[in-house]
């Protein structure tokens, strides 16, 4: 199945982000029609109106929506009930055409399959106005864990003026965005795409709100299918050559080993292999000997899972492995592993519903439509929102399950925040709570009751979603597989901060991190890791103690750095990534990884390729806890001092107010006393630049110094007006922090939080540093590789830089320069 082409990504996205619009609006419409934000009911409205503006206005209340500032005691927010109506009446009409169009859409009546013309037929005697009405209503039955049909929500229909232009903009789409195999992966990135730009434009702090738009990204298909071969893949290929050593010995080729152990619809074309010292192949990401010895005993997780991408690919996988292994066909194959081996969880709950359908159709596309057992996929952004006392009443007498509810209540009242964060260690430990498995019969019970209070209905539904999500985030796995949630420290809410601070303070500083950490602990002793993160705390000196703590704990197994570039959709220049297996088992002190770098690729298609066929290194772990700062460094170290102690690297002043205090040095006069010469950066390398601006200076005694004193408690850029003091009226190199890292001449002046200058200790090794700058050496070394090649590291943000001089490098045509020290220059000038 061939994926979504970019014209019909773009006519996807235009199509989504409309619908969103007009869904959003019309949901307003509707729900402002039931008088669900008013004090009481219109007049006119029947009861079956009133009846549904209550249960509405209880589950406005379980959503988050809040009361009334003005009138205390009256529920009128409807902000997130607006949300989720909008959201759900766009997807039935958007699953409904997907059903369709792979001739999945059947009749609750017949059980047959139908199409449009069909739905059209039996409008009037299903009792709904048209062809879509039919289709969406059969979509919700055929998916009643993503629509539950109790929910209220599901019960209003939008005005034919907001409906019709919704059912145009699905009709529009062309068939092929439906047939494709990743369209559905790309839906909630497109429906969150302006909301994310409104809210990074915003600049706020990101709480419960903000989260799933900001957090959200698409993982490309080649980085999901990277790590999944090189660890379901390498356990099942680790199988395969141990039962079949004359295999492991006489292949050619890793293609003719990758042909050899494939599955039908399962070619592992990213699994990579090395020969060992006995001539023997075996798998270069390990063999992975403490996993179970079936695919039936495997167990796969995907905590922050998306639109279901690493799910989606686990499924496929497994079932492939589980055909070769037992007397199943395929229908009863597809059954086992949603049964036995898959687990998702998720912080937006409109997120989990397009994981479940992703993972409905793909199993529907493989075997036909048939029943499906209970999937284990579960949101785990949701909150009791309820007082505790009404929570617990719902336990009834039975004291043992009132303790588990007050655990499950406890786990998830930051739940919108925290998502898959959650812990057991957030609940306090009594071996009289019930377990969370035992509180499922008691919330069946509890929705099953005729009650009248609809509160008490909806915290019920709340409570069984929750005891659904506790049991997974309390368990432990084979394989947890995903792309992390990225965000700095300095752009969270502060329960996030704090969280980090208590539970993961060695990667506090992005939320990548703090979930890297989370991720350790849903291992099991034997478990694995393949995981999407950002590659700057693999070398940053601000994650110095997480990466010795991973180092000397966990088994790296490998590790691919994809640098700049990497994601289709968004600048590469925002987010530089690197893919990571490791294992949860202490490693032994010959432990080697897998280390493929291919940074220096510039396109997805190029990464991909390379990461397929490029040149294997294996480094030793061991050797990365000798390096410095524990850097993961993917080659061998090159001997000698580092730059850091012959030189001094900090980063520029910020104004903080630029237009007010920076002019080009011909618009006003230089004098001693106001205006001071003002460095910024260059597009090239060149001798001397970027000196084209004077800046308001006044001594350090004027505006500017009075601006950084007015904001010195905030966090504001004029807070650094003075850094770079230190390297001022000293001579050296400005580096251009961005793109090719182009350099100049520095003289002295003040520069700019743009620039960083390098001003040496000995000014006569200034010659030495500028033609390895020059060189091209330099940016190859350190912006592009910054640690494929020997020794070499930067860390920007923290106003330093650390590389290392290779002793023999080919990299420098300058010739020796007399005047430097001899430490500084290679054999052949570098």
């Amino acid at each position: 199945m061939n994926s979504l082409s970019t014209p019909l990504r773009r006519q996807l996205e235009k199509a989504i982000q409309r619908a969103r619009s007009l869904a959003e609006a019309g949901a307003c419409h509707a729900l402002e029609a039931l008088a669900v934000h008013e004090p009481a009911p219109y007049q006119h409205m029947d009861e079956v109106q009133r009846t549904l503006r209550k249960k509405l206005r209880a589950q406005a209340r379980q959503l988050g929506d809040g009361e009334s500032t003005t009138k205390f005691g009256v529920y009128y927010e409807i902000k997130h009930l607006a949300d989720k109506l909008a959201y759900d009446q766009w997807h039935r009409l958007l699953f409904a055409r997907y059903l369709l169009e792979n001739n999945l859409l059947i009749s609750p009546e017949h059980g047959v399959a139908v199409s449009l013309d069909d739905c059209e037929e039996l409008a009037p005697s299903q009792g709904l106005k048209d062809a879509w009405a039919v289709a969406a209503r059969f979509a919700a039955k055929e998916l009643p864990e993503i629509f539950r049909t109790d929910d209220p929500a599901g019960a209003v229909e939008l005005s034919v003026n907001d409906r019709h232009p919704l059912i145009a903009l699905v009709t529009g789409l062309a068939v092929e965005v439906f047939t494709a195999s990743d369209s559905l992966g790309w839906c909630y990135q497109f429906w969150q795409a302006e909301e994310k730009k409104r809210v990074n434009d915003a600049g706020n702090k990101i709480g419960a709100d903000e989260l799933p738009a900001v957090t959200q990204l698409f993982t490309e298909d080649y980085m999901v299918d990277f790590l999944l071969d090189n660890s379901l893949g390498a356990w099942h290929a680790s199988k395969v050559l141990a039962s079949n050593p004359t295999l492991a010995a006489t292949a050619q080729s890793e293609v003719e080993l990758r042909n050899a152990i494939a599955l039908p619809g399962c070619p592992w074309k990213y699994l990579r292999f090395i020969r060992c010292e006995d001539g023997k192949w075996a798998t270069a990401a390990g063999t992975l000997d403490g996993w179970p010895k079936t695919a039936q005993e495997l167990t796969c997780l995907d905590p922050c899972m998306g639109s279901g991408h690493f799910i989606v690919a686990m499924f496929e996988r497994l079932v492939a492995l589980r055909l070769a292994e037992e007397s199943l066909d395929a229908a009863a194959a597809v059954a086992a592993v949603i049964r036995d081996n898959l687990f998702g969880l998720e912080i937006d709950p409109r997120c989990t519903q397009i994981a479940a359908f992703n993972l409905a159709l793909t199993a529907w596309r493989q075997v036909g439509h048939c029943p499906l057992p209970p999937m284990h996929l579960a949101c785990s952004g949701v909150a009791p929102n309820a007082k505790q006392a009404d929570w617990l009443a719902l336990a009834g007498n039975n004291d043992r399950l009132q303790r588990g509810m007050t655990k499950l209540y406890t786990l998830f009242k930051d739940a919108p925040v925290l998502g898959s964060l959650i812990t057991p260690h957030l609940a306090s430990a009594d071996l009289l709570e019930a377990s969370f498995h035992e509180l499922q019969p008691l919330l069946e019970k509890a929705l099953a009751q005729e009650t009248k209070d609809d509160i008490e209905q909806e915290m019920a539904v709340t409570a069984r979603g929750l005891a659904k999500a506790a049991e997974i985030v309390a368990g432990q796995f084979t394989l947890v597989a995903t792309n992390v949630p990225y965000l700095a420290r300095g752009k969270q809410c502060v329960l996030l901060q704090e969280y980090g601070e208590r539970f993961a303070p060695n990667g506090k500083m992005d939320l990548a991190t703090v979930f890297l950490q989370r991720c350790r602990e849903f291992l099991g002793r034997y478990g694995v890791a393949a995981v999407v993160t950002p590659q700057n705390w693999l070398f940053l000196t601000g994650y110095t103690e997480m990466r010795k703590d991973f180092l000397r704990t966990m088994s790296w197994l490998c590790v691919g750095r994809l640098g700049a570039g990497a994601f289709e959709t968004i600048s590469g220049e925002i987010v530089n990534t690197s893919l990571l297996i490791l294992g949860g088992e202490s490693p032994s002190e010959k432990n080697t990884f897998l280390a493929l770098d291919v940074s220096a690729d510039q396109s997805p298609i190029e990464k991909a390729q390379a990461l397929q066929d490029s040149h294997v290194e294996m480094v030793q772990q061991a050797v990365q806890i000798k390096n410095p700062d524990f850097r993961i460094v993917l080659a061998e170290l090159a001997k000698g001092a580092p730059l850091r102690q012959f030189a001094s690297a900090l980063s520029g002043c910020s104004a903080g107010d630029g237009p007010r205090f920076i002019r080009l040095f011909w618009e006003t006069p230089k004098n001693g006393t106001e205006w001071e010469f003002h460095q910024s950066t260059v597009s090239e390398n060149c001798d001397y630049g970027g000196k084209a601006e004077v800046i308001f200076w006044e001594q350090e005694r004027g505006e500017m110094s009075r601006l950084a004193e007015s904001v010195k408690h905030l966090n504001h850029a004029a807070q650094n007006w003075l850094r770079g003091k230190p390297n001022w009226k000293k001579k050296g190199v400005v580096i251009s922090q961005m793109g090719r890292l182009p350099v100049t001449g520095y003289l002295g002046d003040i520069y700019d939080c743009n620039c960083c200058a390098i001003v040496l200790n000995n000014p006569t090794h200034l010659p030495a540093l500028w033609a390895f700058c020059v060189s091209g050496a330099f940016t190859t070394e350190v912006y592009m590789d910054v640690s494929r090649l020997p020794g070499i590291s930067y860390d920007f943000k923290q106003a330093r830089l650390q590389f290392y001089i290779r002793p023999g490098s080919r990299s420098n045509p300058l010739a020796p320069m007399e005047s430097a020290d001899p430490r500084l220059i290679s054999e052949t000038g570098c």
